[in-house]
This record gives structure tokens, C-alpha cells and sequence, in this order.
């Protein structure tokens, strides 16, 4: 049996959820987010974030999320580095009282899950750096992402698990086109 040799993973892509009650708001952050990341090459309908109320105190109660990706594909080392410039847009964009205005949770897919960039720890959360943990949240079986026990309940939803699956198919495009062995 050979020893396993250490490589670097594929690149991912990188997306982006955004919370917010605004669209204008949620514009505002889509152009600071190419600014930092590049080319958004695509952008999700609205979906109603009703799941919880969470944020409802901080953002209000009529929330909606989109997702959004981005053309580059990143190394996935860099998802703290995202992450923490993520916290300084949300941060801009807080009223003065400290409230936020909007949640940017950023994240990878790869052919094997789906991974946000969190700071909060927990079980199932592994730490990177920088105060930045990695949330496992999709996994990749059976032809189509399935959540895990804790995964939040707005991504088990049929809708947001296809849109996964579509943005899957739009990585691997990004693969074959940089030559990349899927």
C-alpha cells in the first residue's frame, strides 16, 4: 500500500448569501462584493428567509436571501481571508447603533459539500484561522447535495438544494474549461 502524497484541493467556487429586507441595499452590497471578489456570473431569485427569526430584532421581519457566485474560482485556504472581509462590508452597512442592515454569509461548493465561512464555533464547525470556523453544511451524494442533522433548515429546502445542485454543474464548467480533472 502506498503512502498518500499531500496536494493542494481543486479550486471552488465561491458564492455568496446575502440577507436583507432591501433590494436597493442588497444592489449596493452585489457591487462592493464585485469590487472585492470579481465577476458575479450569476444571481438567485428572492427567497422568503421566514425560517427563524433570528435576525428579525437586529434587520427587521420581512427578510429574503439571495445567493450569488462568483466567475473566479478561489482557493479554499482563502475562505477566512473572505469571510472576515465579508464581516467589514456588513459592518459598513450597519446603521450607526451597530444593527445590521444585511447578512453576507459567504462559501464554497466543490464537487464533494458545500462549506460557509462562520465565526461561530460549534460541533461540527472546524477551525481555520482567524477566527473563522468551517461550516460542513451540504455533502454531495447520491447525484445531489443532501443536508446533514445540522444543517439550517432554509438550506434543506427542495429549491435551495436544486440551486446548488445547478450551481455544482456551472463549477464543473469552470473546471473543464481551466483544464481541470473533475
Amino acid at each position: 500500500m502506498k503512502v498518500g502524497k499531500p496536494a493542494e484541493p481543486r479550486p471552488a467556487k465561491l458564492f455568496a448569501s446575502l440577507i436583507a429586507s432591501e433590494d436597493g441595499l442588497l444592489d449596493r452590497c452585489l457591487e462592493d462584493l464585485l469590487v472585492d471578489f470579481g465577476e458575479v456570473d450569476y444571481v438567485s431569485e428572492r427567497f422568503p428567509f421566514d425560517f427563524t427569526d433570528y435576525y428579525a430584532a437586529e434587520m427587521g421581519k420581512k427578510l429574503f436571501r439571495r445567493f450569488v457566485t462568483f466567475k473566479d474560482l478561489i482557493s479554499i485556504p482563502r475562505l477566512p481571508e473572505i469571510k472576515r472581509s465579508t464581516n467589514l462590508l456588513e459592518e459598513r452597512y450597519s446603521i450607526p447603533a451597530g444593527k445590521r442592515r444585511v447578512n453576507i454569509d459567504p462559501g464554497y461548493v466543490c464537487l464533494e459539500h458545500v462549506v460557509l465561512g462562520t465565526t461561530k464555533a460549534y460541533s461540527h464547525r472546524p477551525y481555520l484561522r482567524d477566527g473563522i470556523y468551517a461550516d460542513l453544511t451540504l455533502i454531495y451524494r447520491k447525484r445531489s447535495f443532501q443536508p446533514l442533522e445540522w444543517t439550517y433548515p432554509d438550506y434543506r429546502q427542495g429549491e435551495v438544494l436544486r440551486l446548488f445542485n445547478s450551481i455544482r454543474g456551472s463549477y464543473l464548467k469552470n473546471l473543464r474549461a481551466k483544464g481541470q480533472s473533475c
